[in-house]
């Protein structure tokens, strides 16, 4: 599905297609004013305001060593992403060729082999191919599993006083050193190896950060001990033993030794470890993009429905609610008061409108 811009050059809807005009932003709702679709639903930003957003989300948590700092950028990170190139002899008559594929993303510590291994256990539409819509439906997932403004308060519109700011950036800085991290991709029983390079960032980390640094790495370095003892305790339901073998923490089927798993320092190394198509969103069942995850309550979720789990959230702009006071309709949504409304009269949706 490829992004055609409209006849006045705005992106035009990949679930409207034709039918819509092109991208005319409201106001307020993330979302078109020419088809009513979500903003994500039209052309993706460019690599590298994706690579400036991931990197802002990873800085200051156990993920920053994926991402790199912008020369002369103030301390400002990028996402290091992990691109891959795959190239295979094509024989035509007497002449050989190259085929080259690019894949948008791979995981990381990962050689050709073990990263194509990996692939080929995922759907095909999902292959995030340069060119392809498995690239796109990648880009569209990250902006929907990790949408900006769940960090940035720049990026919000409702934040209405400095107490609201405050709050979120806390509630950031504690997902990021509590609850954020990064799949890691390797075969089943090599989580001893992921566990040490993980601790060997973490001593590091403690050598050249600061004071407090130091000790934000402690306590990482205590929270993850404390994970995997508590992974290492329920082996016997969650994780492997030499009688069962390895098992999926999520479907709780048999992962064969010679297959690429995934694992979560978070839910730590010794016990849990899951299927490439099982490392999924327990709200939404939806593959989580990089593997980027937050673990909360011993489950997996995607950051939207991580953040919704703490703070509610707007229907109206999709923004979290950080403030004391907010609408709550008959059917369970959240809504900010000014929010409660016609998005093109602005009527009360107490009060029937034309629209």
């Amino acid at each position: 599905m490829s992004v055609k811009p409209s006849a006045g050059g705005a992106a035009a809807c990949h679930v409207c297609g034709e039918s819509c005009t092109g991208f005319q932003p409201h106001s307020w709702r993330k979302a078109c004013v020419s088809c009513g679709c979500s903003a994500v639903d039209h052309a993706p930003g460019s690599d590298v305001e994706e690579d400036q957003r991931m990197g802002r989300l990873l800085a200051d948590s156990p993920c920053s060593h994926l991402t790199v700092k912008v020369k002369g950028g103030g301390g400002l990170r990028v996402y290091k992403r992990n691109r891959m190139i795959v190239t295979n002899p094509v024989v035509a008559r007497k002449e050989a060729t190259f085929n080259t594929t690019t894949y948008d993303w791979a995981p990381a510590g990962l050689n050709q082999t073990l990263a194509m291994q990996y692939m080929e256990l995922i759907p095909q539409s999902q292959h995030p191919v340069l060119g392809t819509d498995g690239a796109l439906e990648r880009q569209r997932q990250l902006s929907s599993q990790l949408p900006a403004y769940d960090q940035d308060p720049m990026k919000c519109q409702s934040l209405a006083s400095e107490e609201e700011i405050s709050t979120m950036l806390l509630f950031v800085k504690s997902y990021k050193q509590e609850v954020l991290g990064v799949g890691e991709v390797a075969l089943p029983g090599e989580g001893g190896a992921l566990m040490e390079a993980a601790n060997q960032r973490t001593a590091k980390d403690a050598k050249d950060g600061s004071h407090s640094g130091r000790k934000d790495a402690a306590a990482h370095q205590d929270h993850g001990s404390s994970n995997s003892a508590t992974a290492s305790a329920t082996v016997s339901t969650n994780g492997t033993d030499d009688q069962t073998g390895h098992r999926c923490t999520g479907c709780r089927g048999e992962v064969a030794k010679e297959s690429p798993a995934v694992y979560a320092e978070r839910a730590g190394y010794h016990g849990a470890l899951w299927h490439p198509t099982c490392f999924v969103c327990s709200e939404c069942g939806r593959g989580l993009a990089d593997l980027v995850y937050f673990w909360s309550g011993q489950k997996l979720f995607c950051g939207r429905h991580y953040c919704q789990t703490v703070w509610p959230r707007c229907s109206g702009c999709d923004e979290l609610i950080f403030c004391q006071s907010f609408h709550t309709a008959k059917d369970g949504r959240t809504w900010h008061r000014h929010h409660y409304c016609c998005w093109k009269c602005g009527q009360h949706l107490d009060t029937p409108c034309q629209h």
